[in-house]
């Protein structure tokens, strides 16, 4: 009983603040840049200019992997104790490195970054030789000039109109999202990879650091070097394939199908390599 001890630390909620106002200020660049590049770039440069801006997505958790090796050799409480007083290494199971010092690096990062984007213009003009279907700024302009036309109404209704008409304009949009057979396979197919990608980066680095003895600085180094760069590579050559053979819709899905189900089986290699578990007292082996 005397080994019991309930938490007493509410830091894990400053984390989930933080990382729902990161998020927040991270997800309008996915949509709006691929938004803003689909309405402003010639058809077939599009594809191009979309992997590369995922491409360049994938860098972010790479360096993100490196910055965490670097702070988890550092002792968590670096800066509050003599770290010559410190008798245990980053190999010692009682070793907490620095995770702290990312999210300040970081942030700090993020905020400087933001700060180009306020001195972007508000609108900007069509080039020639862009898209001219009907894209989502041709979509914004029929907006704004129904807006105005309501507007010309009596003030006390102006606002309700305007709410109504968002709210009629979003349902619109969003049944006609849903109903698209092709949207809806992608988001499937889209969750898929992301669920077995994420479990693959939650526990590769455990693997490594239980079958190979490594520390979780060079397991976090090891995974950011080697698993994320091939990930961008893939999507850039993916946006080159694309532009040069001038696919369509149906032509991207195919070609979609046929590398997920060749990187299918080449996943299904992983049944045939491993290691040996560990002889754990108690657990894989008996106490004797």
């Amino acid at each position: 009983a005397g080994c019991e001890k309930e938490t007493s630390s509410y830091m894990w909620v400053y984390i989930l603040l933080g990382n729902m106002l990161r998020g927040i200020g991270e997800t309008p660049i996915t949509p709006l840049g691929i938004s803003y590049l689909d309405d402003f770039a010639k058809e077939e440069n599009a594809p191009v200019y979309i992997a590369s801006l995922h491409t360049i997505a994938m860098l972010g958790p790479m360096f993100g992997f490196m910055l965490g090796s670097l702070c988890a050799r550092l002792y968590v409480d670096i800066g509050f104790v003599d770290l010559e007083s410190i008798t245990i290494t980053p190999q010692d199971s009682r070793w907490v490195g620095a995770w702290w010092l990312g999210f300040i690096i970081a942030g700090t990062v993020s905020l400087l970054s933001a700060i180009p984007f306020c001195f972007l213009p508000k609108s900007l003009e069509k080039p020639e030789g862009a898209n001219h279907d009907k894209t989502s700024s041709g979509l914004l302009e029929e907006r704004g000039a129904t807006e105005k036309t309501h507007t010309s109404t009596k003030s006390k209704s102006k606002k309700c109109q305007l709410i109504y008409l968002f709210l009629a304009d979003f349902c619109t949009s969003l049944k006609t999202v849903l109903s698209n057979p092709m949207y809806i396979t992608l988001l499937c197919s889209s969750l898929l990879q992301f669920n077995s990608f994420v479990g693959f980066l939650t526990y590769k680095p455990k693997y490594m650091e239980q079958q190979y003895g490594q520390s979780a600085s060079k397991s976090n180094f090891i995974i950011g070097l080697t698993s994320l760069p091939p990930v961008g590579l893939g999507i850039f050559l993916g946006g080159l394939i694309m532009k040069k053979y001038k696919m369509g819709i149906t032509g991207a899905a195919k070609f979609a199908f046929s590398m997920s189900f060749a990187a299918f089986l080449l996943t299904l290699l992983h049944f045939f390599v491993g290691c040996e578990n560990h002889m754990v007292a108690g657990l894989t082996v008996s106490y004797d």
